[in-house]
């Protein structure tokens, strides 16, 4: 039976660490450092056939199985890494608009206060580091960590889903809301 490696392409070639960021491991924790702050990640090595190797300004990834669970890992370690590495020089950003009459958003303190159309203000709190600001209508969220940028963006997404008749409710920047027909009057012919 023919052994053929499946390692990714990408994989192959190592992810290159920037100027201004520093990156460090420790049992399997790996904490990187950069101008706009800091993000740690658990990864699993060893037992799922992946390897991670600093050397100097380069991080290599390989793996030591053939295994299809190295393999699906190999990519998702490389994905987590570049994430994260783009996070601590560039950061995240997911914008957020409400639609609807007397819908609003305001920050107070720590905590994003919504109206939404409810019997009662809803509160959300800010996790820590994240920025999140408000301008008319637009709720802007942004930070290092990727994952955390867009948990809290999906959470506050689903407070008020966008509504398919007439808009209403909060949705991503870019997201398009297919619209319905309402009911419409019948002709008298």
């Amino acid at each position: 039976m023919l052994c053929v490696n499946f390692m990714s392409r990408l994989a192959k070639k190592p992810i290159l660490i920037p100027e201004k960021v520093e990156l460090s491991k420790d049992n399997g924790h790996i904490l990187v450092r950069g101008p706009l702050g800091e993000v740690k990640r658990y990864f699993i090595e060893g037992g799922t056939g992946v390897k991670i190797d600093i050397k100097g300004k380069e991080i290599y990834l390989s793996s030591l199985k053939n295994a299809k669970k190295s393999q699906a890992l190999l990519g998702t370690y490389l994905s987590h890494l570049k994430n994260m590495i783009k996070g601590v020089t560039e950061g995240f950003q997911k914008r957020l608009i409400i639609e609807g009459i007397g819908y609003r958003a305001q920050i107070d303190g720590g905590n994003l206060v919504l109206n939404l159309g409810l019997s009662h203000p809803v509160i959300k709190k800010i996790p820590q580091g994240l920025k999140v600001q408000v301008e008319k209508n637009i709720i802007s969220v942004f930070g290092c960590d990727k994952d955390l940028v867009g948990q809290f963006s999906a959470e506050v997404r689903a407070l008020k889903k966008p509504e398919p008749y007439k808009g209403k409710g909060i949705r991503y920047e870019n997201e398009i809301i297919r619209r319905k027909a309402g009911k419409k009057a019948a002709t008298a012919g």
